[in-house]
């Protein structure tokens, strides 16, 4: 017989088990019901201000999500894949506020101007490339109302991602300063002094690439040659030959040159290696053909190809590892100290050493060398600068007016003017890499345009084209196809576009190279005269001869800034100087007719 008191002992166990059970399946079912949001709605994010937002993430497939802002509350579903989203009408510039989004908390919200900055290295060129210029007022700001989030390089032949793996919103600081791109850095704190409203900066730049990886397939149609291109490459397995390929290419080439250099074996690097019987060469060895092609210009030391004393076999340029030492006399006042040495540019990578030590090393020609000087490393008299450039192509070089010293304090010694040289192994070319996957078309578009098609901007800063010179006959056309590609995918057919001018670049005598980029620059301006959003930004005059990467990022902005009072902001201004129109011959007259006159010039033709 069982007891009231055993009956009532087994029925509490069942309810404290069935609670327990009830609890669990809660827990599960809330764990399933998380909430998970992309990268760009995250904390400190900048949402454009005057139009509607639109937030956006992922659920269950049928869950319910709750949005609350601004003291409103919005209710959304997600869809059968789990893909929600939810339209906010506009909002005035504000903020700091915080979006409630099921379980999660988007913190530091912001309302303000977001642009889309975009294209290759000119535009990725990051603030500490330029520091060195602007120093003293980028030391002194700070503003956190400033953000930026890069775009994570990434490229997709197969498929239009719909997410970024990575990235955050990060605020302008002296702890972050230092990875802002400069351009959109010196653009943002104009607008910023001009509107005081948050910027945002979206940037989604690759070094080197070309307008038709930024562009979608499907209007890519009217250039078969690119739709080829990328079919070639949209298998998976192909492209890992390729990349097995291009591996033991590069290491194959690497462990020859290392075992075959007599410098690496010597230690040539050493401070009391005897360089007595080494050539005596200039750094700067002037070319001759183009010697004899300009003899009037006797103060340009070349940079294109080193003359025959270093650098060459007396006829062809020479591929590999090549040795040069200078013993430079320190004064008493700088021994001992910690500094920098600059080495300008140098073609293609280098490894520097002082008195024996290692300073430094880069792997290719673009960035300035400028390595630390460690204290207790620099004698008073006799130093030795040993650099080893190891040459890809075969173009071994300093690059002419750059700086080129020891530097200490205030204190400085020249580095230029003779050197002693020896070969350390000649090498055949290095084999070309395998394909870079993210130059083929559409790879980043699908990868680094596509997840922003939710994003509002008020505005999308183009610098790109250097890329594209030798195909410069169908630029025009691409970057009309490809504005008003990102257009439609923004789900804005006015998207104004600020496209920047190529720089100048090459040495005047290098005619025919010159007269390419001339027509570049054409190109662009077409493509900006084509479009009633557009708007080219001159930069033509900014540029460096001997460096495609000009440092006065700083003034160019200042232009961007204009060309966005005058297209976003709806002020009445001239944003540029005088820029050609047209031409007609008159007679012995040549009448030229610019546009973007202002105020102070009370002519719109100029006769010669």
């Amino acid at each position: 017989m069982v007891t009231k008191k055993v009956i009532t002992m087994v029925l509490s166990r069942n309810i404290k088990q069935l609670a327990i059970c009830s609890v669990a399946i809660f827990a599960a079912q809330e764990a399933a019901a998380e909430v998970r949001l992309p990268k760009l709605v995250s904390d400190g994010v900048v949402l454009q201000r005057n139009e509607p937002i639109k937030l956006w993430g992922y659920a269950d497939a049928g869950e319910s999500v709750e949005i609350v802002f601004l003291k409103k509350k919005y209710n959304v579903v997600a869809d059968a894949d789990g893909n929600w989203s939810v339209d906010i009408p506009q909002q005035k510039a504000g903020g700091p506020y915080v979006i409630k989004i099921g379980d999660k908390e988007v913190k530091d919200v912001m309302i303000g101007d977001v642009f889309l900055c975009s294209g290759q290295s000119n535009m990725e060129l990051p603030i500490r490339r330029v520091r060195e210029m602007f120093e003293e007022e980028i030391s002194t700001y700070d503003n956190v109302n400033i953000r930026q989030f890069i775009v994570p390089k990434e490229w997709d032949l197969n498929n239009e991602r719909t997410e970024l793996s990575g990235g955050v919103w990060t605020p302008l600081t002296q702890a972050t300063v230092n990875g802002f791109s400069a351009i959109s850095y010196f653009m943002a704190r104009e607008l910023y002094n001009s509107t005081n409203v948050a910027i945002g900066l979206i940037n989604s730049s690759w070094g080197g690439t070309p307008i038709e990886a930024w562009v979608c397939e499907d209007s890519l149609k009217a250039f078969p040659r690119h739709i080829n291109e990328k079919k070639m490459y949209e298998d998976a397995d192909y492209r890992q030959l390729i990349q097995q390929l291009s591996n033991a290419n590069y290491s194959q080439w690497n462990k020859t040159l290392i075992a075959a250099d007599k410098g690496v074996a010597g230690k040539w690097q050493a401070y009391d290696y005897d360089d007595s019987q080494w050539q005596v060469v200039d750094m700067f060895a002037r070319t001759p053909s183009l010697k004899e092609l300009h003899p009037e210009d006797e103060g340009w030391k070349g940079g294109y190809m080193p003359d025959a004393t270093w650098g060459t076999d007396g006829l062809n340029t020479v591929a590999g590892a090549h040795w040069l030492r200078k013993h430079v006399d320190v004064p008493a006042s700088m021994a001992g100290k910690a500094g920098v040495i600059r080495l300008g540019c140098i073609v293609d990578a280098d490894s520097v050493y002082i008195n024996g030590v290692f300073v430094g090393s880069t792997g290719y020609q673009y960035p300035p060398r400028i390595y630390p000087i460690p204290e207790g490393l620099l004698r008073e008299g006799d130093n030795v600068v040993t650099v080893r450039i190891v040459s890809n192509g075969g173009r071994p070089q300093f690059v002419p007016e750059k700086p080129y010293k020891i530097i200490c304090g205030t204190e400085s010694v020249s580095l230029e003017g003779d050197w002693k040289y020896s070969l350390g192994t000649a090498m055949p070319r290095q084999p070309a890499g395998g394909q870079s996957f993210f130059y083929k078309p559409t790879s980043l578009y699908n990868a680094m345009i596509n997840p922003l098609k939710n994003v509002k901007f008020c505005g999308a800063v183009w610098y790109q084209g250097e890329s594209n010179v030798s195909h410069r006959n169908e630029y025009a056309t691409l970057l009309g196809i490809m504005m008003n590609n990102w257009r439609a995918l923004l789900d804005d057919t006015t998207l104004p576009f600020y496209i920047v001018e190529l720089a100048d670049f090459l040495h005047k005598s290098d005619v025919g190279g010159r007269r390419t980029w001339a027509e570049m620059r054409a190109e662009q301006k077409k493509a900006a005269d084509a479009d009633p959003h557009a708007t080219l930004i001159k930069n033509s005059d900014l540029g460096e001869w001997n460096d495609i990467h000009p440092l006065d990022k700083k003034t160019m902005a200042k232009r961007l800034f204009l060309g966005a009072r005058k297209v976003v902001y709806g002020e009445k201004l001239t944003y540029s100087g005088p820029v050609y129109k047209d031409m007609k011959i008159d007679g012995d007259k040549i009448i030229i007719t610019f546009t973007e006159t202002g105020k102070a010039v009370s002519y719109t033709h100029l006769t010669l």
